[in-house]
């Protein structure tokens, strides 16, 4: 079964707005989310930057005490999949047919940091028993079906930062099955907290401009050092083409092809002819029957660390051609990277800018690394043809995954 799949709903929380208006129009003025850590002292820390997203209240629909409970990055997914919900029209639906899909990239790092400063300081009776609950990844699509009702199939996927692209593919697959007549999916993250921030820090992938956090982050730009650690959660929700117009839903866009791959090749570098990311571009275009030509613009995976950046450039040249790539976007220089939640986020910043037709700046961005061949939106957001979208996840573990949206 092939039927076209649409999207019908969309909800965002990140650290520069909650809500898809204010993530958009934070995209569009290229306004960074980034600023010193107060959830933790980070002054012994060597990165002591990051996007924070505010303090959330309970979602409506949602036990505020159940929420207040869950670790940060469920209670993101839980606020981001409310947005995606009324926006489709869905909040109705109960039962099975409706289908869950979540992906993350650590769970839920907040509560396991602060348990482990318990077990430290109290010994084994301090800990909570509580813990493994709010801190398996599962966790996010549990609370999610407990909290509306779905008694459909709940997935959660753990790809590193593909983990959202990789819940989308999922999620249509689901749907082109006929296991379910509507799917919620996405991914969410909270990973500013100490250890983590201290082990992102240690590897060299987090930018140290612990003086000027607001231009710390700076994808493809020629002094790149590294990315700013976000959070967050984006959803969609997805259905059959005929049911959505059945319903008289909006439709905000087509998921025209994805496809993933696997490097092979190492953890954390990746691969030296990024051969995984040009199959992964490649195999979405050829799913969604696009040629390289058809592409109006690139939501780039654009990390801002030296080595990504680089690979996905080599890869862009690698499918498009040394003088053909189209114009070229990152959201990450305003959010932060969100892992897991960054690729569905970037699909809904690819959604808006479809609508708009207009592509966001690449924030902080002055120069253009001349070695990577790329033409980046910078500066101001630029008029483009309405014309599918091609976007990026690639993650640690050589994880890649890219769709077309359209």
């Amino acid at each position: 079964m092939t039927a076209p799949v649409v999207f019908t709903g969309r909800g965002v929380v990140s650290p520069a707005g909650c809500g898809v208006n204010a993530f958009w129009d934070a995209l569009l003025a290229a306004r960074s989310a980034a600023a010193p850590i107060d959830r933790f002292d980070a002054t012994r820390h060597r990165v002591r930057i990051g996007c924070q997203v505010p303090s959330l209240e309970a979602p409506n629909g949602v036990d505020s005490k159940a929420f207040r409970r869950s670790d940060l990055f469920t209670q993101y997914a839980l606020s981001a999949a409310r947005e995606a919900i009324d926006d489709a029209g869905i909040g109705a639906m109960r039962g099975s047919r409706v289908g869950i899909v979540v992906g993350n990239a650590v769970g839920g790092r907040t509560t396991s940091d602060k348990e482990s400063v318990k077990f430290a300081e109290r010994g084994a009776g301090g800990v909570s028993p509580l813990m493994p609950l709010l801190t398996m990844p599962n966790a996010a699509a549990a609370n999610i079906a407990m909290s509306f009702g779905w008694t459909g199939p709940a997935y959660t996927v753990a790809t590193t930062c593909a983990s959202g692209l990789d819940a989308l593919g999922l999620a249509r697959a689901l749907l082109r099955a006929d296991v379910v007549d509507v799917v919620l999916a996405g991914g969410c993250e909270a990973t500013i907290s100490p250890v983590t921030i201290a082990a992102f820090g240690t590897l060299d992938a987090l930018s140290t401009r612990n003086d000027a956090p607001a231009a710390a982050c700076r994808p493809f730009d020629v002094d790149r050092d590294g990315f700013v650690m976000g959070e967050g959660a984006a959803f969609v929700v997805l259905e059959r083409e005929a049911d959505a117009i059945s319903r008289g839903a909006t439709v905000h866009g087509r998921l025209l092809g994805y496809a993933a791959t696997s490097d092979a090749h190492h953890l954390t570098a990746p691969h030296p002819q990024s051969l995984g990311a040009i199959d992964a571009m490649r195999g979405a275009l050829r799913d969604a029957g696009c040629a390289t030509t058809d592409i109006g613009h690139v939501n780039a995976h654009g990390t801002s660390t030296k080595l990504n950046d680089a690979a996905e450039a080599r890869a862009l040249r690698g499918v498009f051609g040394d003088a053909a790539v189209p114009p070229v976007t990152a959201t990450k220089g305003v959010t932060g990277h969100m892992l897991g939640a960054s690729g569905t986020a970037e699909v809904i910043a690819s959604l808006s800018a479809l609508a708009a037709g207009r592509v966001p700046p690449v924030a902080n961005h002055a120069t253009t690394d001349a070695e990577l061949g790329l033409d980046v939106v910078h500066d101001t957001p630029r008029q483009v043809r309405r014309a599918p979208v091609l976007s990026n996840s690639f993650g640690f573990g050589g994880h890649n995954a890219s769709v077309v949206v359209g």
